[in-house]
């Protein structure tokens, strides 16, 4: 095994695994968990493995897919939902927000949108990351997309209040 290789290949991507993580978890915790676990897994079969980026987005998507089907869709939060935020900068509520309404999507059009547009893959390495077709690469993006617009878009009192949101007032 050739550890000087793969410790060398972690210095240089861990960061950016990082990154896809903390999108596909929302958590800076369970996306450093995610990352060790995923990296634990690639340097097993380092010497088997001929693309380590794609081998690991695709481990973190399968993991973090595993675990939101254990959860059965439970969202967890480190604030009451009933605390309202206000960040002076307003970048970090900004991020704060989009990472929260991330979350509210289903797992495959997450994946999709965080391995395109925040990874920057292709629509076919996206495609090939998650096993699915191009097409459906392009329809989840489409419809994510479209999703996120409508969240972030509603007003403050109906991202605070579910029932707001659901009653459609």
């Amino acid at each position: 095994m050739e550890i000087e290789g793969f410790a060398q290949f972690v210095a240089v991507r861990y960061a950016e695994l990082a990154r896809t993580a903390y999108l596909l978890t929302g958590s800076p915790h369970a996306a450093e968990d995610l990352v060790q676990s995923c990296l634990l897994k690639v340097m097993a079969r380092w010497d088997e493995v001929d693309d380590p980026m794609a081998y690991l987005r695709r481990a973190m998507v399968n993991q973090r897919i595993s675990l939101w089907r254990r959860l059965q869709r439970e969202l967890l939060s480190a604030r009451p939902p009933d605390t309202v935020v206000s960040d002076p900068s307003g970048g970090l509520a900004d991020r704060t927000t989009l990472v929260a309404e991330l979350a509210r999507l289903p797992k495959q059009m997450r994946a999709v949108l965080v391995l395109r547009y925040f990874d920057d893959l292709s629509e076919a390495d996206t495609a090939a990351a998650l096993g699915c077709s191009v097409g459906s690469v392009k329809s989840q993006a489409s419809r994510g997309l479209a999703r996120l617009r409508t969240l972030l878009s509603e007003p403050v009192e109906a991202l605070e209040n579910p029932a707001v949101r659901r009653s459609g007032q």
